[in-house]
């Protein structure tokens, strides 16, 4: 009988399936055992401080010695580990095994930043964890080996445990006949060699290596020092508890608990470990709930805190994007609560109380101020992420109005206790909010609030001083309009004063809607951004002159477009070409001037713009130029990669061309040619390419960008050299423009623009029209432009594993793929590109920035 196809190589997932009957043995252990669980708390609180001090130490101490036999593992195979390397090394590997498959093995993989900036040898970085993998193992089993002897003869429970060592010795055997196969090259050797040849080459550097014995010999002796703070766990856990302790037990319990973690696919056998620990103590004559309490806070020693510590070890990486965005959730946060406390009603508990201890005069703080303040903590919160020193500021005087407002609004002091919270993390996250205010944008604001302040003043205490007194039932006084006028402006209100017509009513809402608009205009005008964007074409002309002396790159031409801001050094002969979105000066490329004074530039920039309160960002930075911004101790993140064609080694012949000449001569006996136009153009001709650019925008849905390119406008592109492709009936159906490169030998277009109609081999046509062009002019290399996420085959971190993810599978991107593979067909070298920043904050906010200075002026 012959089965589907589709039946007969259905494959098991057994990992799969294992990991799930764990998940649930996991679930029905806690679930069986909650009520005895519930029973056992008060023991755990009770227990002992001195021990479970004692067990926090020895975690500690495990740790330590986890650190220490990375260290000599990797110093086996010759590479220094720090030790502080070492601890996040083990943490974070640990912390994955959790809840990786085979955790214990395939966390192995992982290596945090700090390693990988090292740039050790990958072949090293595997020997050194193999080395510190089977020596784990072998310890286990070396100490597991008599313990469990010593138990199959004490206990008769116990026959069965042995199984499990087994495994484990069966485990060690066969991975150490690979190495040795592998490292004698015998007949086991030679059957996976003919079998998987690319394998076997690939893996073959692994085995060849010379192991130092020393340090061997020292990573098995820590090794076994772990185990036996692992056992020495499990007796203070019991001594804490008050539970006579046994080292028998003890050592079983724990050498057990150890291999089903080994076995276990997924979770470290979270649950499975619980359960045989639990059945291991009651054999010894412990009650269950003894061996439950003694199983759950060895737990907490040797799996839930190095757990926690992991955790910290991760966040600890992200703790600028925490300190900068937490603030500002809480201010939103107390924003929030302030609102909701005005609308709803005080405790009349509370009230009474109040009355009773505090100034009456305390009982007139208006609900009308918390109201506004919490307004303005929720408009503060957002200026407070991009990290405005103002911002930071007002936050701390509306918290500090929130603490007391709130205790003496209604005594409400769990308010008035989160507005103090608020204001401890304000005061420690104070160093994250380096950027200044202008001073030229205070004094404007302030003087705005001055004006409607004393506008508003006058008013009101004319209204009061004038206003008839069946309206409020008082004959105001000067003394009572000051002082009513003040009141209202600093939105308080007296009890006393009771609209008693419809007039007085409206006359009331307007000096509230006054005070509210006058505070919220100075919160803004404080936030006001300003327009940097001041032009000189003199400021041109030197920046001109300035590429012509130092430029080394094909973007410095767009450093010199109008939608540009130069900043010129007082003291170095150079210039900064940067464009402002959303409070980001961002950079082209990197600065022009003498390579050896780039740095010294780049802080004086950067000082710049802290004073204008502008965080920065430098935008197709080279990988050579890297160099230069090292000290500032800003972030890159790779965005691409520029192609790059060797003019003279480029040629049609080979097999690998053939493709490409076959199109060609198609195109060519269709009466396609290739033209290369001279400036200055005719306005004819003009036309003619702009009404290709414009079918080209509309029929391929196509905006202009601009910033790191170019746009089409006919007063520039009429002295430039244009490559054309014309069809059989002379009209243009492809296009390029040849634009001024200051690179060496190099050259390079900006716009590529083509007709619905062009046939498949235009573009190939232009290029090798641009490649013939270029030896005709004595240059070497042809610079065809950036391909965005091209070159992240081994991203560095979280971001670039995102944008990999969305390179290869996410439809929109496909785009850059299919440019990458046109390109790939020339380009003989490729230069990686990056975007420099200063923390995952400003990060989170640069695609907002990015599109904001890409986009023309008129659509801004």
């Amino acid at each position: 009988m012959r089965f589907p196809k589709s039946i007969k190589y259905v494959k098991i997932p057994w990992q799969q399936v294992l990991a799930i009957l764990i998940l649930l043995l996991a679930f029905v252990f806690f679930r069986s055992e909650r009520k005895e669980m519930m029973q056992i708390i008060p023991s755990i609180q009770s227990a002992k401080p001195i021990w479970l001090l004692i067990g926090f130490g020895i975690t500690l101490l495990y740790i330590s010695l986890q650190a220490a036999m990375y260290i000599t593992s990797f110093k086996a195979v010759g590479l220094p580990l720090k030790f502080w390397d070492a601890v996040n090394l083990f943490l974070k590997r640990n912390f994955i095994s959790v809840f990786l498959p085979a955790g214990g093995i395939s966390s192995l993989a992982y290596l945090p930043k700090q390693i990988k900036k090292q740039q050790f040898e990958t072949n090293k970085i595997i020997q050194a964890s193999s080395i510190y993998g089977f020596i784990g193992l072998l310890t286990v089993f070396i100490i597991g080996v008599p313990i469990i002897i010593y138990s199959i003869y004490v206990n008769k429970y116990f026959n069965d445990s042995w199984i499990s060592l087994v495994i484990l010795g069966i485990i060690l055997i066969l991975v150490y006949f690979i190495y040795n196969s592998f490292k004698t090259k015998n007949k086991f050797y030679q059957i996976i060699e003919n079998k998987f040849p690319k394998i076997t080459e690939e893996i073959n550097p692994i085995f060849e290596a010379s192991f130092d014995r020393k340090n061997i010999n020292l990573t098995i002796l820590i090794s076994t020092i772990i185990e036996i703070t692992g056992i020495l766990h499990v007796y203070i856990a019991m001594l804490a508890l008050g539970i006579q302790p046994t080292f028998d037990a003890a050592a079983l319990a724990y050498t057990i608990s150890v291999l089903l973690m080994i076995i276990s696919p997924f979770l470290r056998g979270l649950g499975a470990v619980e359960f045989t620990m639990v059945y291991i103590l009651t054999k010894f004559g412990y009650s269950h709930n003894q061996g439950l309490a003694t199983t759950l806070l060895y737990r907490v020693f040797e799996f839930w805190l190095p757990l926690g510590f992991g955790c910290l070890s991760f966040m600890w990486r992200g703790r600028k994007l925490f300190a900068r965005i937490f603030p500002a959730v809480m201010i939103f946060t107390l924003g929030m609560i302030n609102i909701i406390s005005v609308i709803t009603p005080p405790l009349a508990e509370r009230l009474h109380f109040e009355k009773l201890y505090l100034p009456t005069e305390f009982m007139h703080l208006s609900k009308l101020m918390i109201l506004f303040v919490g307004i303005a903590l929720l408009i503060t919160s957002s200026y407070l992420i991009k990290g405005l020193k103002s911002a930071w500021v007002f936050a701390l005087i509306f918290a500090i109005l929130s603490l007391f407002g709130n205790i003496f609004k209604a005594l409400d002091y769990e308010e008035a206790g989160f507005a103090f919270l608020t204001i401890v993390l304000l005061i420690y996250s104070r160093n994250q909010y380096p950027l200044k205010t202008n001073l030229k944008r205070l004094r404007q604001g302030f003087s705005i609030f001055l004006l409607a302040f004393f506008a508003i003043f006058i008013f009101n205490f004319l209204s009061f001083y004038f206003i008839d007194k069946r309206h409020f039932g008082v004959d105001f006084s000067w003394n009572q309009a000051f002082y009513y006028t003040f009141q209202n402006f600093l939105l308080f209100s007296e009890n006393n004063l009771v609209p008693r017509t419809t007039f007085a009513k409206d006359f009331k809402d307007i000096n509230i809607f006054f005070g509210f608009s006058s505070w919220t205009l100075l919160i803004l005008a404080f936030f006001r951004a300003k327009n940097y964007n001041t032009k000189d074409i003199q400021d041109y002309e030197e920046a001109e002159e300035i590429v012509e002396k130092y430029g080394n790159s094909a973007l410095d031409y767009f450093k010199l477009m109008d939608d540009k801001t130069l900043y010129f050094s007082s003291n170095i002969n150079g210039f900064v070409a940067y464009k402002i979105g959303l409070n980001f000066a961002i950079v082209l490329d990197n600065v022009v001037c003498d390579a050896k004074y780039k740095s010294d530039l780049i802080s004086e920039f950067e000082n710049y713009c802290r004073t204008k309160g502008l965080k920065t960002t430098y935008y197709r930075v080279s990988e050579n130029d890297l160099i230069d911004f090292k000290k500032f101790k800003k972030q890159h993140l790779l965005i691409g990669q520029e192609g790059i064609i060797e003019v003279d080694s480029f040629n049609l012949q080979g097999k690998e061309r053939k493709s490409m000449r076959n199109a060609l001569n198609t195109l060519e006996k269709k009466g396609f040619k290739t033209e290369v136009i001279l400036p200055p153009l005719t306005e004819g001709f003009l036309n003619e390419i702009e009404s290709v650019s414009n079918e080209w925008l509309k029929e391929f849905d196509k905006k202009e960008i601009v910033f790191a390119e170019g746009k089409f406008e006919r007063e520039i592109l009429q002295n430039q050299t244009i490559i054309t492709l014309r069809n059989e009936e002379n009209k243009v159906v492809t296009f390029l423009n040849v634009i001024p490169d200051y690179a060496k030998n190099e050259m390079t277009y900006d716009l590529f623009r083509r007709t619905v109609d062009s046939p498949n081999g235009s573009m190939d046509a232009v290029i090798i029209a641009l490649i013939n062009h270029a030896k005709e002019n004595q240059k070497k290399y042809i610079n065809i432009g950036l391909t965005p996420l091209a070159g992240l085959d081994k991203p560095n971190n979280i971001a670039e594993q995102l944008m990999k993810f969305a390179y290869q599978r996410i439809g929109t991107f496909k785009q850059y793929q299919t440019m990458r593979n046109f390109k790939e067909k020339y380009a003989n070298y490729w230069i990686n590109k990056y975007i420099i920043y200063a923390n995952e904050v400003e990060l989170l906010q640069l695609p907002q920035a990015l599109n904001k200075v890409m986009k023309p002026q008129d659509e801004n």
